[in-house]
């Protein structure tokens, strides 16, 4: 019988594969769009999915421009930051995604991937390169500090990129002025040549437990964690709740008229996956806290 898991020694297999496996598994990534300019003043345009925001104060993106696989050379962008120190990271979404994927041709030094993609240059504030003018949302940055992660294919290069000016497109924004994650129709990147459109029918929100401390799912009645029913992520919304219900809610439940009725089944495993099944429409439809006391009906 074939086992369920496959543990793999990363230095038993080629870092192409073990490249592969990384960028398939740790996904979605955003994408840094990021322009530069060379010592020359030629500009360079090109996307790297090694990103993220790391720090609001100071404000710190950090991207990896990595050494290509394949023959252990550097890339332009990773050569303009470290003898420019500046660097603009466009937001990529959904409408320039094809002109995004474009831009990443390995074009000879000196090739202009604005010209070469078809967006357009606009001059930034406070640093040399430009921005992307298509894109939501663009970060100047100037660069605090690189870290050579190694000198061998494959090896990332850290880019610590300081913000120091921001550009938002307000047809991205609420009435309120902010950025509207349903408006701004972002991409993402996947492994191989996939990548992920977050449109609104793809999102949805999960309450952050910040300001009450969620009782926890080792609060909930034993039933419910060996449940064929209710899933992890049921269990997860439901000890996200802040309270366990009183026993004043509870009873006032079980007079229900379809409580009352499963709770007089005798088949212990019927009656769980009863109310179990009564609990997950609940939750389906957002009534959380009259799942919750729904659960503790069967103690």
């Amino acid at each position: 019988m074939k086992s369920e898991i496959t543990s793999i020694d990363p230095a038993s297999i080629t870092i192409a594969e073990l490249h592969s496996i990384l960028l398939t598994a740790v996904a979605p990534r955003p994408i840094a769009f990021a322009s530069t300019v060379d010592t020359n003043g030629n500009v360079n345009l090109s996307p790297f999915s090694f990103f993220n925001v790391f720090s609001a104060n100071p404000p710190i993106l950090i991207f990896s421009p990595a050494r290509r696989v394949k023959n252990n050379t550097i890339k332009h962008t990773f050569e303009n930051v470290k003898n420019t120190k500046e660097v603009v990271i466009n937001i990529v979404n959904f409408p320039i995604v094809e002109q995004m994927s474009l831009s990443s041709t390995e074009y000879d030094t000196g090739i202009n991937e604005f010209i070469k993609s078809g967006l357009t240059p606009v001059p930034s504030v406070k640093v040399t390169p430009p921005r992307v003018g298509e894109s939501p949302v663009s970060f100047e940055c100037e660069v605090d500090n690189i870290i050579e992660l190694g000198k061998e294919g494959g090896a990332g290069n850290l880019i610590i990129s300081r913000v120091v000016c921001i550009h938002i497109n307000n047809k991205y924004t609420d009435a309120n002025g902010n950025l509207d994650t349903k408006k701004l129709d972002l991409v993402a990147r996947m492994g191989g040549s996939w990548y992920a459109r977050l449109i609104k029918e793809s999102l949805f929100e999960i309450p952050k437990p910040i300001f009450n401390k969620g009782i926890g799912v080792d609060s909930l009645p034993k039933h419910a964690l060996n449940s064929t029913i209710l899933t992890g992520n049921n269990l997860g919304r439901l000890g996200n709740l802040p309270t366990i219900p009183s026993s004043k809610e509870i009873e006032k439940i079980k007079k229900t008229a379809i409580i009352a009725t499963i709770l007089a089944i005798q088949n212990k495993t019927e009656k769980e996956n009863q109310l179990h099944s009564i609990v997950k429409k609940l939750l389906d439809e957002g009534q959380l806290e009259q799942a919750l006391i729904t659960l503790f009906c069967l103690e």
